[in-house]
């Protein structure tokens, strides 16, 4: 606790002092300030962070996410980065000439498509976001819920047949625990397998959910390409329950995509997350701002 006690020193007497620092040095003292209870709250704990948007497709806001997933790690969090890659999933397929076909926003999967999802996610995705994290002196392990078999998945029930899609079933988070306190940051491709070996692919956000609550994370993490859930007044609403939620679907004020990433919110927090939240990764460092100031930057989700 050294070094919060000496930035809490720095930061007030930098605030107190008679002399005049450079404004931008003097703000940014304060915010360590600021931060400084939230940094020795959160010490020790899990946050689970999903990963992806069009966030993934800018440099800029990728080196931003891996900063935050780096300084997490440093004050004494351990992140665990669970990633999506839809919109490169389908671009392979494209190029490759198979058709995408989606059903209640689900990619049906047949043999051909999850092989391409699988190379997609556990390879090119992941590795290169492993390698952004090192880019920012991270240290990752990239790894899919195949590896250990971390992820035992059951192909999803639907009154269509969406081939090898999957949910997670049972999460195995001893290799998540062993790469956390090596020191470094599991990266998790959301492919999961079967009992009798057969891949599936699994939706990003309800891979999250699930591992957030096998690992009794604090926080859950959901980063996406809105603000956050917004009133009928496109105003963002700041604080959730799943009452406030099912009132909201009720009135027809949430619908379409937000719908599943609310429930995947009110899933975790059932299963003993602290609580929830949807960010938009589009905003550069949404994530410290929602953890380490008052105001925060999304909608977040609590028990009531």
């Amino acid at each position: 606790m050294l070094l919060m006690t000496d930035i809490k020193s720095v930061a007030k007497g930098l605030a107190m002092t008679n002399y005049a620092p450079d404004p931008a040095l003097l703000f940014k003292a304060e915010t360590l300030a600021e931060a400084l209870p939230y940094m020795q709250r959160y010490a020790g704990s899990t946050f689970v962070v999903k990963y992806g948007g069009h966030a993934m497709g800018d440099a800029d806001l990728a080196e931003d996410f891996a900063e935050d997933v780096v300084l997490l790690k440093a004050v004494g969090i351990n992140p665990i980065v669970v990633h999506g890659g839809g919109p490169q999933i389908g671009a392979a397929l494209k190029a490759q000439g198979i058709e995408s076909r989606f059903v209640d926003g689900l990619r049906v999967t047949d043999a051909e498509t999850m092989k391409v999802a699988e190379m997609v996610l556990s390879g090119s995705i992941n590795k290169e976001i492993v390698s952004w994290i090192a880019a920012e002196g991270g240290r990752a392990v990239g790894i899919s819920g195949k590896d250990g078999r971390l992820v035992t998945a059951t192909k999803v029930q639907s009154e269509h047949d969406l081939g090898f899609v999957g949910e997670p079933d049972d999460i195995d988070t001893r290799i998540l625990d062993t790469i956390s306190k090596a020191g470094m940051i599991p990266v998790v491709a959301p492919i999961g397998v079967g009992a009798d070996g057969q891949t599936y692919n699994i939706n990003a956000d309800t891979m999250a959910g699930a591992i957030a609550i096998a690992t009794g994370a604090e926080r859950l993490f959901l980063l996406t390409d809105v603000p956050g859930v917004l009133d009928k007044e496109k105003r963002l609403l700041s604080d959730l329950t799943p009452a406030d939620v099912a009132g909201l679907k009720e009135d027809g004020t949430i619908h379409g995509g937000m719908i599943p990433k609310l429930q995947t919110c009110i899933d975790a927090v059932e299963g003993g997350v602290d609580a929830a939240v949807i960010l938009d990764g589009r905003v550069p460092h949404a994530m410290l701002i929602e953890i380490f100031t008052r105001q925060g930057a999304g909608t977040l989700v609590r028990q009531g």
